[in-house]
């Protein structure tokens, strides 16, 4: 019990250490508001529909939601698992360049998502869902920016620790599906926003070597991946908490 409360407090003394705000994080920060402009630019214009027959096939399922929206969870554990200033420079570019990549594939083949016109279901994952639709526009689906940043968190989270990587990259798998029964993306996009992430991964992240990493970091680092998923879940019980406020008005 002892042992398990100095390692948290060990977690948690690490983010008094000093990071400094650099211009890519600000510049990241900055461009993240253009994908819903580049939504309103390119609905006016013909977009493209990258559907295969398994797209076709695949049913529409409000329980995938939950974890649709975890890629909160993805944004949330590089900041909680990195602390080296080296490699979250690294990781920074590897986001803002995925971002940036992205944004030309969205202006130069607008795609647009096919969506069902109304979800069934009266229950919170429906309701869910539906907030889902409702807050973002079914464009800017080639490739899946969803996928290529659950996997980028996967891929810079590996540095510091391979157990917690593999599981993340298991979760950013388990997202790449969710955005396929939520109808949120085509299978092209899944594909297109792994490769994204991977190819970022390589130039960016892949030179910090792991032994850079400090011991103390690495072993820290379950802990740390935990928190973050324990801030998600507060989330998605605060999402719960306002369905249920709906319901009763």
């Amino acid at each position: 019990m002892r042992e398990g409360a100095a390692a948290w407090r060990e977690a948690a003394a690490l983010f008094k250490r000093p990071q400094p705000v650099t211009v890519p994080m600000v510049a990241l920060a900055t461009i993240i508001p253009f994908y819903l402009y580049i939504g309103y630019l390119v609905r006016a214009g013909p977009v493209h529909v990258p559907a295969i027959e398994l797209d076709h096939l695949l049913p529409v399922v409000p329980a995938w939601a939950p974890v649709y929206l975890s890629l909160f969870l993805a944004a949330l554990l590089p900041a909680f698992v990195l602390h080296q200033q080296e490699l979250i420079r690294r990781t920074v570019l590897a986001y803002l360049a995925t971002w940036l990549i992205a944004f030309v594939c969205f202006l130069a083949w607008p795609t647009i998502g096919t969506r069902p016109a109304a979800v069934a279901g009266d229950g919170f994952l429906a309701w869910m869902l539906r907030t889902i639709y409702a807050s973002d526009a079914p464009y800017n689906c080639f490739p899946s920016l969803h996928v290529a940043q659950c996997f980028l968190a996967a891929f810079a989270c590996s540095r510091v620790h391979s157990g917690v990587g593999f599981a993340a990259a298991l979760w950013a798998c388990a997202v790449g599906l969710s955005t396929l029964f939520t109808k949120q993306h085509y299978v092209a996009d899944v594909i297109g926003g792994a490769v994204l992430a991977y190819l970022s991964y390589l130039v960016f992240i892949r030179p910090h070597p792991r032994a850079a990493i400090p011991q103390d970091e690495r072993r820290l680092a379950p802990i740390l991946a935990l928190g973050a998923a324990a801030v998600y879940g507060v989330m998605v019980a605060a999402m719960w908490v306002a369905y249920r406020l709906g319901v009763a008005v």
